[in-house]
């Protein structure tokens, strides 16, 4: 800052920071701010920028990540809210802006808001969907309890179900059921039931606690509980406060109860209802087994006062007679079709003897020796001629050949490259010479003189 004519000359820097502590000082410390959000944007870092806005005028805000990372519902552009924080200058580019803390719905619990918003985007997803369910087991004997031991909810769910079904056996998966984290841990529990079924052979999974405010039941709400519910291969019933309460919970598992005393209603069957079908059961059963006793006897009764029995032998005599009737008529059915072939054959014979086939044979005979005899005779006849026809070939062959007067007493003479030599001008003095004789013999020599 300097002095020029006496006229104040500041900075930018030093006329934000002027600004900025005007602001502090105009303004209370906390301000709650009522307003639409417009412009919502959350970066990576889980830091929010946005704008409060009415009809008239707009602020812009920033909401820190270590604050958003409490809010329990989406903020949407739109939405209606109460924002409370502080106005500050933001002194890099002289603007100032509205530093949110918290933020609430307008005209509705956060909670609620949250509770709704999950709701809609699970049911969109189909988690709440009939076909995902999976029944329950109508006599189930071992049960597994997700919930705290130190709650009323676990001794609540025990005696529900011992005193009505006392030989099943629970399995208590110790978790807490509100405060932070409780969520996380009541989603652990449940994986680790599933990873323990089959050790255990758990057949239903219970999960609740006792009533207490929305704060309190929010850990049933939250997405990572439901999403654990949704993949349990366990059946999962929900008991989680009291009979007006609802959790995402409820809307997610196999079957919701309204508290954790009624857990047993739909857990496991009364005893006593399963000994009165049993006695039922047994009486109808033993009504059906003497009606049934009684028909049969009557029907025995009727069986042997029949023919069969007075006289048990008739039906044998009767098949008996059937049989000798059918040996005699097959014996003289086979008679009369041997009589048949018999005279067939004789006929046959007859015909044979008047062809006398020796005498045939032996014209046939003769005929096959002669032919024979032409044949060879015709063959030795073609093997002469072309005998006499291939040595004609090969004395004309021979004669052909340049070798064939080697024999007598003529010779070939050749230079070193196998070239035959016929002119004394094909060879010089000193030059070596190969001169071809019969038998394949060969001499060499070298030419001393050309003439």
């Amino acid at each position: 800052m300097a002095k020029n004519n006496k006229i104040l000359i500041f900075s930018v820097s030093q006329l934000n920071a002027l600004i900025r502590g005007a602001v502090q000082n105009a303004l209370p410390g906390r301000l709650m701010l009522r307003g639409q959000i417009s412009d919502w944007k959350q970066y990576p870092s889980g830091h929010c920028y946005f704008s409060l806005k009415d009809a008239d005028s707009q602020i812009a805000c920033v909401m820190w990540g270590s604050k958003a990372r409490s809010l329990k519902f989406t903020c949407e552009n739109g939405m209606e809210v109460i924002a409370t924080g502080l106005v500050d200058v933001y002194l890099p580019r002289g603007q100032y802006q509205f530093y949110a803390e918290k933020l609430e719905p307008a005209g509705i619990g956060s909670l609620q808001l949250a509770f709704e918003q999950m709701r809609k985007r699970l049911e969109a997803e189909g988690l709440f969907r009939g076909e995902h369910k999976k029944p329950i087991p109508p006599y189930a004997m071992r049960i597994g309890v997700v919930t705290s031991r130190q709650g009323a909810a676990i001794k609540d769910i025990a005696e529900s179900i011992f005193h009505r079904w006392p030989c099943a056996r629970l399995w208590v998966f110790d978790t807490p059921v509100q405060g932070e984290g409780a969520a996380e841990k009541i989603a652990a529990a449940i994986d680790r039931a599933n990873r323990l079924q089959k050790q255990l052979g758990l057949q239903i999974l219970i999960v609740g606690r006792g009533g207490g405010s929305m704060e309190d039941l929010w850990a049933f709400n939250e997405e990572r509980v439901a999403r654990a519910i949704y993949a349990s291969r366990i059946p999962v019933i929900s008991a989680v406060g009291h009979e007006v309460d609802t959790t995402i919970a409820d809307l997610v598992a196999d079957a919701r109860v309204s508290t954790p005393t009624r857990a047993g209603v739909i857990a496991v069957p009364d005893r006593r209802d399963v000994l009165h079908r049993l006695e039922t059961a047994a009486a109808r059963l033993q009504r059906s087994a003497a009606t049934s006793l009684q028909h049969s006897r009557m029907r025995l009764e009727r069986i042997t006062a029949s023919s069969v029995f007075r006289t048990p032998y008739g039906p044998l005599h009767i098949a008996a007679r059937q049989l000798d009737e059918s040996c005699d008529a097959l014996t003289d059915a086979m008679e009369a079709r041997l009589s048949g072939w018999r005279q067939q054959v004789d006929r046959f014979a007859r015909a044979v003897a008047r062809i006398e086939p020796g005498r045939f044979i032996a014209i046939r005979r003769l005929s096959l020796h002669e032919l024979q005899s032409r044949c060879r005779q015709a063959i030795l006849a073609i093997l002469s001629k072309k005998q006499l026809q291939l040595t004609a070939q090969d004395n004309r062959v021979q004669a052909l050949n340049p070798r064939s007067v080697l024999s007598r007493g003529y010779s070939i003479t050749r230079d070193c490259g196998g070239k035959v030599i016929t002119r004394p001008e094909q060879v010089a003095l000193g030059q070596s010479i190969i001169t071809e004789l019969a038998q394949n013999k060969r001499l060499e020599s070298t030419i001393t003189k050309v003439d």
